[in-house]
């Protein structure tokens, strides 16, 4: 058995925001960390940062001012062939192998204001790709060790948001959004280990908006961040953690990071 820690975090800016990453880092230690929306190139990601944090191994899908997702770690990482899950080719999919198990990094487009497809191309564009993933991922293979993470951009259960009722027609928790994120799910034959360590009632968020001008007042959060396994690849339960105190440090993304300690048989 294989076992390593995880982290997953949409960092709004990987070299806006590396001392927070670099500060997370040393007070979490987490072994693989999965990052989205770095907003960088390749060759503008500060790769030697990463080193003095320990991170041995990197690998990046960039992106000029927009999108990117990176998985930073000090285990090995083999390269796989990023699957084919974003319609407007951008680099919102990495795929590596790592402790034994296949990890994918997902970054699913916020989707804009209004939540119809015919008038809101990004609303579209988002219903696309959980569409894409509902296929690629459906049919598990039992033996294989699976997990899936990042910013998908869907708050899924009653209570991963801070109202169900005020919130059905707001993008992110419609039921066009849920119903497809749990297809995914289900189909696919994935756990959400954060979810099953907390179980409902139980509120969990991770992202709470720049918008509002005192978060932790009105704790108005969404769970839009999640790590997923399946197959030989399973999560203590135990171990699952949101940084929720990562919301409150100087200049923060408006996501917190979710971590966990991953076994792989």
């Amino acid at each position: 058995m294989t076992r390593f820690s995880l982290a997953t975090w949409n960092v709004n800016s990987v070299r806006l925001r590396i001392d927070l990453v670099a500060r997370f880092a040393a007070a979490a230690r987490p072994d693989v960390l999965c990052l989205q929306e770095i907003k960088c190139l390749e060759a503008e990601f500060p790769r030697a940062a990463f080193a003095d944090m320990g991170f041995a191994h990197l690998e990046i899908a960039g992106q000029r001012g927009y999108h990117g997702v990176a998985i930073a770690s000090r285990l090995p990482l083999e390269r796989l062939e990023t699957p084919d899950l974003c319609p407007e080719g951008h680099a919102r999919a990495l795929a590596v192998r790592v402790g034994g198990a296949v990890l994918h990094n997902l970054y699913v487009p916020a989707g804009g204001d209004l939540p119809d497809p015919d008038a809101n191309p990004k609303f579209a564009h988002k219903l696309a790709m959980t569409a894409r993933m509902r296929r690629h991922y459906a049919a598990p293979d039992r033996e294989a060790a699976d997990i899936v993470v990042g910013d998908l951009n869907i708050a899924p259960g009653e209570h991963d948001v801070w109202s169900h009722t005020q919130l059905l027609d707001v993008v992110s928790h419609t039921p066009v959004e849920t119903e497809a994120l749990d297809a995914v799910l289900r189909e696919g034959g994935f756990v959400d280990p954060v979810r099953a360590a907390n179980p409902a009632p139980a509120k969990l968020f991770t992202w709470w908006s720049y918008r509002s001008p005192d978060w932790t007042r009105n704790n108005r959060g969404r769970r839009l961040d999640h790590l997923w396994t399946r197959g030989r690849a399973r999560a203590d339960l135990a171990s699952v953690s949101i940084h929720v105190d990562c919301r409150a440090w100087e200049r923060p993304s408006d996501h917190v990071p979710v971590m966990a300690e991953i076994l792989v048989d």
